[in-house]
């Protein structure tokens, strides 16, 4: 049984992440340490019309598997995490889907569960327990983590640039849980915080929930036709964010992830910090990082957990993690955060100016490209790609570890890999010839699916 993808289980609450499985998950979690009663497993959820009923769900399968529940209510899924410290935790969101969607994503001490915990989790709801002995189920009570989890990262924030001091933002919350947390953040730190879509709706009327330069388009309006500093886009669990900058256009992600990635590189206290991001993301956070005096490693798309935990067993020191939109800042949590992204940014531009963090980055133009390939061709596609792509550039150098990259020695790059997801070859391309770029490397991949084929 297959259940989960990248970020936990997610689907369509009717057809596939039903209250059946929910019930199932939640035995299945709670006897991830093997039913003892003393398990204690807290479980949040978003705004999605369908949040409670699995939520309820999930509790009656861990109540029943023996665990000890605490319900934290309606939370963005950082706090969930937050609250998951020390113990193990469920969070019912789809993230940026649409509202008929909902998902599970599980958690042990804060940090998404990793590939080999979720394996077992499949085993155990593929075997279909049934519930422990009438004296042996756990107990549920509510329980508090936002007041908590917005000082905290209040704190952690302070660490960074300086006050906020009456700084004008705008966020957009989506209608999602980021209303909980976002706005009373930035405003405990000084800003003049103006929302927008900002009560919680399960049924996203404001805009989707996913953040696009299409779907922020209100959002981008309102910050060019004012006078914020920048704008601030959430998805519909607060844990993705988009920066806009006052003129309204959206900041590149690889962009925002190398400010960000800079100064968590020259406040780190160690003497070796190291940025994890995924294959896919710009070379211009390598040169930030490297002239902040740290290095990058890069990990799969989705792994970004796992590449921290691997940094780590080597006894490194992981200053910051991202991939585009997602940042995981360590020194506060073993989570994605956009609450505490937002907050660290607006600090640091309101030291400096959004422009004048932007400044020394090297923004060339980047360019993603999907190339039709069905599945069962993309591994032959890839082998003979592995050969004729370093042909086309051969002044580039290979790194075949997540598809294949080749960066050149004028600093662009490309990157090709196969969809995990979809029957497409992905290509990534960044350099001041995108356009060329691109094409040659297009053409390439064309001729190495029909050859496959």
């Amino acid at each position: 049984m297959d259940l989960f993808g990248t970020a936990g289980i997610r689907g369509s609450a009717v057809t596939d992440v039903t209250p059946e499985l929910a019930v199932a998950v939640g035995r299945a979690i709670a006897r991830a340490d093997g039913g003892d009663r003393s398990t204690e497993l807290v479980i949040g959820r978003d705004g999605r019309t369908t949040g409670e009923g699995l939520a309820s769900a999930v509790e009656a399968g861990a109540l029943s598997g023996g665990a000890s529940v605490r319900r934290v209510g309606v939370v963005p899924t950082p706090a969930l995490a937050y609250a998951a410290r020390g113990r193990q935790g469920v969070m019912l969101t789809a993230s940026h889907n649409p509202p008929g969607d909902n998902g599970i994503k599980l958690f042990a001490d804060g940090v998404e569960f990793d590939g080999e915990a979720e394996r077992a989790i499949e085993r155990r709801v593929d075997d279909g327990s049934r519930p422990l002995d009438w004296d042996g189920w756990g107990e549920a009570r509510d329980a508090s983590v936002l007041p908590a989890y917005r000082e905290a990262v209040v704190d952690h924030a302070r660490r960074y640039g300086s006050s906020l001091d009456g700084l004008k933002v705008v966020v957009d919350c989506a209608n999602g849980v980021a209303a909980l947390a976002t706005p009373a953040v930035l405003r405990r730190l000084g800003a003049n915080v103006v929302t927008l879509h900002g009560n919680v709706d399960g049924h996203f009327p404001g805009r989707e929930s996913k953040p696009t330069p299409e779907s922020l388009g209100g959002l981008r309006r309102f910050v060019a036709d004012g006078d914020a500093a920048f704008g601030v886009g959430h998805d519909g669990d607060a844990d993705r964010i988009v920066i806009v900058d006052g003129a309204g256009e959206v900041v590149h992600e690889d962009t925002v992830l190398a400010i960000v990635a800079e100064r968590c590189v020259r406040d780190a206290d160690a003497a070796d910090p190291v940025v994890v991001t995924t294959p896919n993301a710009s070379a211009r956070i390598d040169e930030r990082v490297v002239a902040a005096g740290g290095r990058v490693e890069r990990v799969a798309l989705g792994s970004l957990h796992e590449g921290v935990a691997s940094v780590r067993d080597g006894d490194g020191t992981v200053a910051f993690a991202a991939e585009p939109w997602k940042h995981i800042h360590p020194g506060f949590g073993g989570w994605i955060d956009g609450v505490v992204s937002a907050a660290v940014i607006a600090r640091l531009v309101a030291k400096e100016g959004l422009e004048a963090l932007r400044d020394p980055i090297d923004e060339r133009p980047y360019r993603k490209v999907s190339v039709a390939c069905p599945d069962d061709l993309k591994k032959a596609t890839m082998d003979r790609l592995a050969a004729t792509l370093p042909e086309a550039f051969p002044d580039g150098t290979v790194d075949r570890s997540h598809g294949i990259r080749l960066e050149r020695p004028d600093g662009s790059w490309l990157l090709v890999r196969p969809s995990g997801t979809e029957p497409y070859v992905r290509l990534y391309a960044e350099s001041e010839a995108v356009e060329e770029l691109v094409a040659t490397a297009r053409d390439r991949i064309e001729r190495a699916v029909e050859a496959a084929a």
